[in-house]
């Protein structure tokens, strides 16, 4: 199942082995330099990467990869930025997201 309409990445759930995507963000947009919403950073965005079991399409594991957008251009969020996204998908979340030592972000 997947959400739409919020423009910053929300809660993340899973529910009896499937998961449950309430807000992605934007991982492109127009709206750099707009301002009036700052404290979600919208200059951040998440790309996510599921892994589902072949035989029952269960979550195996969900990777996300943090990403700044700046200038039109997406390149990899540095370590706060990704730390910032992970302690705010923990806040709406059920599920432990933790950063790993290549960047990307663990869901549980």
């Amino acid at each position: 199942m997947h959400g739409h309409s919020a423009h910053h990445p929300g809660a993340i759930e899973i529910y009896r082995g499937r998961l449950i995507l309430y807000a992605c963000g934007d991982l492109i947009n127009d709206y750099e330099g707009i301002g009036g919403h700052e404290s979600f950073r919208p200059g951040l965005g998440l790309m996510f990467f599921p892994t589902l079991d072949a035989a029952t399409g269960k979550l195996a594991e969900l990777a996300l990869v943090p990403m700044r957008m700046r200038g039109f251009r997406l390149n990899r969020a540095s370590g706060e930025d990704a730390d910032w996204l992970a302690a705010t998908l923990r806040e709406h979340s059920k599920h432990p997201v933790e950063r790993v030592l290549d960047g990307r972000l663990l869901v549980q």
